[in-house]
Parts: C-alpha cells; sequence; structure tokens
C-alpha cells in the first residue's frame, strides 16, 4: 500500500443533519474533520427579514440569489430543500417527529437491522441534542386547525408539535437570553422564543434549535473545520487502489465564483457524503458518469420519495387574526391511519410564496384541470367578490394563511436520473423518470373544502398541480437506498457506499420509505446510529 500524507481523515461534503453529526461525533472520536459546504454561514444578523429580500432567500447562485432555500421543478415533482452551514436546519420548520413503527417493514431497509429494537435509543439521542420539546407558542392558525379538526370529526387526533425550540422559562418575557441552556455551557447563549412565525425565514431571535447551534457548533469546538461557500467538483480514489482503500482526493471550489473557478485539492483517507438528497445524488451521478467513482452502484437514483405530500391551504381575506404568531409549524392531525396534516405559518410580511397558491382545485389530474381551475376561480370570485379576489393576492398573505402540510405513508416513488435536458443539452443534470406519484390527494383536498367552509376560508392548492401536473414536496428521501447488495441499493446497513472503502452517504438519500412525518428527527438518529460503527481513532491511525 502507498504511504499517502491525508490532510484529514474525513472530508465530509454538507452539513445538513447527516453531515452535522458525523462531524462532531467523529470529532469526539478523535478523528480530523473537514467539513464542505456550499451554502453561506448565516446568523440573526444576517438572516433576511422576509423572504421578499429573495437575494438572500432563494437559492440560485449563477443568478446572484444567494440564499439558502431551492426551489427545483422536475417533471414528477416540485421540490424545496435548503442550502447553508446547517443544511436545511436553516429554513425547515424544526419539526421532529417519531414515525410508525411500521416504516421499517417497508423498502429496502426492511430486515437489515432489528430496528424497532434499535431505533428508539437513538431517537432519544437525537431529541436530546436538538433539544426537542412540545410546542409552548400556540398560535392562532393552531386554534384554526383544531376548530377545523372538531368540524371534521378529527379533533381527538390534534396535536401541539414536538418542536427543537427553545421556550425558555414560563414566568420571563419571551426573547430573554440565557447561558447555553443543553450543553452544561459547552453550547452558545440562547434566547426564548418570541412566537413571530418566521423559522422558515430564517430564526433572527437565536431560539431555533439550527444545527449550527449543536451538533456543528460542538463540532466546531472539537477542531473540526467548515470551510462555507465551497463546492465539491470531484472526488477520486488516491493510487492505484480504485476501490479507494488508499484514501481519496476531493476537489473543491468557490460556490459563487461563476467562471474559470480556481481548485483546491484535499487528501482524506475517508469521504463521507451529506448533501442532502438531491445534492449527494447529483454529486455521485456526475462522479459516476465521468469516471470518478464508476463502481457506483446501477441502483444510484431509484426509489426517491416525496412523502407522499401535498401542500394546501385556507385564507381568511380581511381578516383581523393574525395567522402569523407562533412557530412555522405548531400543530397537526391525522385526518385518516395514512394521513397527517400539519398547520404551517410564515411571518407578518413573508408574502412572497403566496405565488405557490391558488383556489382550491378539485378535478382529475393532467391538462383537464386547467379548466377545472378556471371554473373554481370563476365561482370563488361569483360567490365571493372582492374578498374572493383578495385572497388570490400576495397582500396579506402570511397573516391570512394556515397552509397544510400533508403527508402520507403511502408506498409511492419516482427514480432519478442523469441525461441532457431538450432545453439545454450542454450538460448533463437531474431528471425524474418512472410512473407518476399522485398530483394531489383526494382525502386532503376534501378536508381542506370542509375545513374551509366550517370556519369562513377560502381553501387553496398549489399552483405546481394545476399548471404543472406535479405536487410539491419539502422532503425529497431516498436514491442512495440502504439494501443487503449492491444489486438492490447504494449503501450497506452501516451506510458504507458498495464497491468501495471508507466511502459513506449520510443523509436524507438514505431513507427507504416515505415516513410521513417529517424527517429530520429520523436523518438525524440514523446518523447517530451510522456513527456507532465507526471506532475510535487509535495511535496506529494517528
Amino acid at each position: 500500500m502507498a504511504e499517502h500524507h491525508y490532510d484529514y481523515d474525513f472530508v465530509i461534503i454538507g452539513s445538513g443533519f447527516g453531515g452535522s453529526v458525523s462531524a462532531y461525533r467523529l470529532s469526539q472520536k478523535g478523528y480530523r474533520v473537514l467539513v464542505v459546504e456550499q451554502g453561506r454561514r448565516w446568523s440573526p444578523e444576517n438572516l433576511p427579514r422576509s423572504n421578499w429580500k429573495v437575494w438572500d432567500y432563494l437559492w440560485r447562485p449563477f443568478l446572484g440569489l444567494r440564499g439558502f432555500l431551492s426551489l427545483r421543478l422536475f417533471r414528477h415533482v416540485m421540490i424545496l430543500h435548503g442550502n447553508a452551514v446547517g443544511g436545511g436546519s436553516i429554513t425547515y420548520a424544526q419539526t421532529l417527529l417519531v414515525p410508525k413503527e411500521s416504516v421499517w417493514e417497508d423498502g429496502n431497509w426492511a430486515g437489515l437491522d432489528d430496528w424497532q429494537a434499535k431505533m428508539p435509543a437513538h431517537y432519544d439521542t437525537a431529541k436530546k441534542m436538538l433539544g426537542v420539546t412540545e410546542n409552548r407558542r400556540p398560535g392562532r392558525a393552531d386554534e384554526k386547525l383544531r376548530e377545523m379538526a372538531s368540524a371534521t370529526g378529527v379533533e381527538d387526533s390534534f396535536y401541539y408539535t414536538e418542536v427543537g425550540v427553545f421556550f425558555g422559562e414560563d414566568d420571563d418575557e419571551p426573547g430573554t437570553e440565557y447561558a447555553d441552556p443543553y450543553f452544561n455551557g459547552e453550547g452558545p447563549a440562547r434566547n426564548s422564543c418570541v412566537g413571530c412565525g418566521g423559522c422558515m425565514v430564517g430564526c433572527r431571535y437565536n431560539a431555533k434549535n439550527t444545527l449550527d447551534k449543536n451538533y456543528l457548533y460542538l463540532a466546531e469546538q472539537q477542531g473540526v473545520q467548515v470551510r462555507a461557500e465551497t463546492e465539491c467538483v470531484d472526488v477520486r480514489p488516491l493510487g492505484d487502489k480504485a476501490d479507494g482503500s488508499e484514501g481519496y482526493e476531493v476537489v473543491t471550489a468557490p460556490a459563487f465564483v461563476r467562471f474559470a473557478k480556481p481548485k483546491t485539492y484535499i487528501k482524506a483517507r475517508n469521504v463521507l457524503f451529506a448533501a442532502s438528497s438531491l445534492g449527494t445524488q447529483q454529486l455521485l451521478f456526475n462522479l459516476k458518469d465521468k469516471g470518478s467513482l464508476p463502481n457506483i452502484s446501477d441502483d444510484l437514483g431509484n426509489r426517491v420519495r416525496t412523502n407522499s405530500e401535498s401542500i394546501l391551504g385556507v385564507r381568511y381575506p380581511g381578516s383581523n387574526e393574525d395567522m402569523s404568531d407562533g412557530i412555522a409549524i405548531g400543530s397537526g392531525i391525522y385526518i385518516d391511519e395514512h394521513t397527517h396534516i400539519e398547520a404551517v405559518r410564515y411571518p407578518e410580511g413573508s408574502n412572497l410564496l403566496s405565488g405557490l397558491f391558488t383556489v382550491l382545485t378539485g378535478g382529475r389530474p393532467g391538462p383537464s384541470r386547467v379548466l377545472t381551475w378556471l371554473s373554481a376561480l370563476f365561482q370563488l370570485i361569483v360567490s365571493r367578490g372582492l374578498k374572493g379576489l383578495k385572497s388570490m393576492l400576495p397582500y396579506r398573505f402570511a397573516s391570512e394563511t394556515v397552509i397544510f402540510l400533508v403527508m402520507q405513508t403511502m408506498e409511492g416513488h419516482i427514480n432519478m436520473r442523469w441525461k441532457r435536458a431538450w432545453y439545454w443539452p450542454f450538460k448533463k443534470q437531474l431528471a425524474s423518470e418512472g410512473e407518476r406519484i399522485p398530483t394531489f390527494i383526494p382525502e386532503a383536498n376534501d378536508f381542506t373544502e370542509k375545513a374551509a367552509k366550517a370556519t369562513g376560508g377560502v381553501g387553496l392548492s398549489s399552483m405546481s398541480e394545476i399548471f404543472f401536473n406535479v405536487p410539491m414536496t419539502a422532503h425529497c428521501m431516498g436514491g442512495c437506498a440502504m439494501a443487503e447488495s449492491p444489486e438492490k441499493g447504494v449503501i450497506d446497513s452501516q451506510n458504507r457506499v458498495f464497491n468501495y472503502q471508507n466511502l459513506y452517504v449520510i443523509d436524507g438519500s438514505m431513507l427507504s420509505a416515505n415516513l410521513g412525518v417529517n424527517p429530520s428527527l429520523t436523518i438525524t438518529a440514523l446518523a447517530e446510529r451510522a456513527m456507532s460503527f465507526i471506532p475510535k481513532k487509535t495511535e496506529q491511525d494517528q
């Protein structure tokens, strides 16, 4: 075996839940760790005050948009995901729920471990690190959801969400500063939640338990280096060992330089991909295609799941009740054994994403649904007049709207492929293939219609459902499935990439079933599990 001088023991690509957990646990075990993150580092001082500040909110670097939320439209689905130091935790709604045990019996990971026995301990660790607690800032949107649940006969299923938010002491004023309340003084000082509803635009009040305040913060205290605004452009085995047994050369470049990007070359004994489901698939497809990692399993990109999601809402145009107060996702209900709905909100004034919604529309998926939409819009304006028209405009959208995030545990998936688009044949990119997943969930539409009628609101559908015939999701999962062999997946039960040594995938791409709940806690728990298999660094390693 050739002798190599390694710059790092582990290079981690991405700093979301899988990457941050791994960085902290590896640093505890004595490894030298570098985290490469293409997004920016955010703080309460530089976060946007509203999502109308698109250059600091949306992610499209080539267009000068250097925020943290990316919207990507595929043939089968529109996907929202985050890019930042701390990954999606900067823009997620910090809802941290344990899925039903039945999810471990579905998909490729079934039978790879005694999941029901092993996972509870990892969930407990994840909850402790992320500061999970029940919502203590319920707002008017949560009260509305309870009213809707009562009107539709499912009030018994109403609950306040388990979230990663610091609420402080009940007797103290919201916004009060506290010394580190979680890690025996080793973490940062925190402020209690003010209930502004701004979690998904980035918490400017130091209350949201983002990864840069727990796992990643502690990792950096342990000596982990984080290179922000840096993208990985290549990973190739060192020496003459094509399986990576001698380590890897990782090539990076500045994320925000448009042309002639300077390259940096890093030697690492191990590489860990944690760039989110879409990010990791895109990178691995590119590395496989250009010959850097040609032996990545051909199963790459298969069985990408969307949590069987639909995004709907009810708006109350002209109402004096403020639906933006509280936390981003404060409560939820189950309308049947498979269908879970959460009440979502944005802060007052953050009305940008109103453009993703229109009047609630039924009908059948496909071109004919546009005609159904026109009919629904006409009926709305005729029946509600000026209020109906106002319900379609951005003004006061956040203050007047309860957004529904609908998730199901029902099986359904698409496949991602690496190909040239007809409209841009100069470069390969991710493209979705396969049978279409449901464009909308009839049960959720039915609930929304009844809820709007019972509470005097206007029901809303997603624009993508009507005009592109695709659902919208904030939870893209899978594509690098955990399995027993490379014929059935990309990684093994310990997150090691098949056909390679010293190569790992630990992020949402490893999930093998629709969870029916927000996936962040499960990704964190699975990352804790993956780290449990890696031994402490020995003197021989050093």
